[in-house]
């Protein structure tokens, strides 16, 4: 068992949906990405398999040299987290006011999935 937020869960073997702010991050982008993967590692040290879309997706929009909107990249994130066993949020400054955690935890409460 880890303590993760105000909730434990076993996380072995649980396919994890890791939902961080990121545009609106008062730390900026680079920043945001770098703790959502700071976090992924620490789900994966404890036995989670972790989906970080901003982690997955930052690296692609850089390389690409190419921008997004939000809804774009929630199509994409959605395809996996339906295929998820719970959503872990980051609640890292600005998660609540986080177009993209509103939408991830909608469309996980929706499907039953624990957050």
């Amino acid at each position: 068992m880890k303590l993760f937020g105000n909730f434990t869960m076993q996380l072995t073997n649980k396919k994890v949906y890791l939902a961080t702010p990121y545009s609106k991050f008062a730390g900026g982008r680079q920043q945001a990405f770098h703790l959502a993967c700071k976090k992924a590692m620490e789900l994966m040290d404890a036995g989670a398999f972790v989906f970080s879309p901003i982690a997955h997706s930052h690296s692609i929009e850089e390389e690409a040299r190419t921008v997004r909107d939000g809804d774009w990249w929630l199509d994409q994130d959605f395809a996996w987290l339906k295929m998820c066993d719970v959503v872990a949020v980051y609640k890292l400054p600005g998660w609540e006011e986080s177009y993209g955690v509103k939408h991830e935890i909608g469309f996980a409460a929706l499907r039953g999935i624990p957050i």
